[in-house]
């Protein structure tokens, strides 16, 4: 994929797990780090269709490889600053170049 700084439109934040003394969820640090993104929308596969048939919208959230964005897990979530959509991340992949990271994430599921 060949991608540029010129394609980050979007201005997204990841939310990571706070944890308590017995290491159970309490809560959510919000805005652990924030950048820009690119978003493409999933559509097509008869699975997407399916997701978005019950209120789910998957995308693919580009943001450039960093010591901090190396931190991100699937445990965190991702905001979309602009519309306050927020995603369960799914899946993050390098991409080849091994420059950017490519977020799965889905909206309209549980927290």
């Amino acid at each position: 994929m060949s991608m540029s700084t010129a394609k980050l439109y979007e201005r997204v934040s990841f939310d990571a797990p706070s944890y308590d003394a017995q290491g159970v969820q309490d809560g959510w640090t919000e805005g652990a780090y924030s950048c820009r993104a690119h978003f493409r929308y999933l559509r097509g596969s008869e699975a997407v269709m399916a997701a978005r048939l019950d209120g789910k919208q998957p995308i693919v959230a580009t943001i450039r490889r960093g010591s901090k964005a190396d931190t991100i897990t699937t445990d965190w979530v991702l905001k979309d600053a602009r519309r306050g959509t927020v995603y369960n991340i799914r899946t993050i992949v390098p991409t080849d170049d091994r420059k950017w990271l490519e977020i799965t994430a889905e909206s309209g599921v549980a927290v």
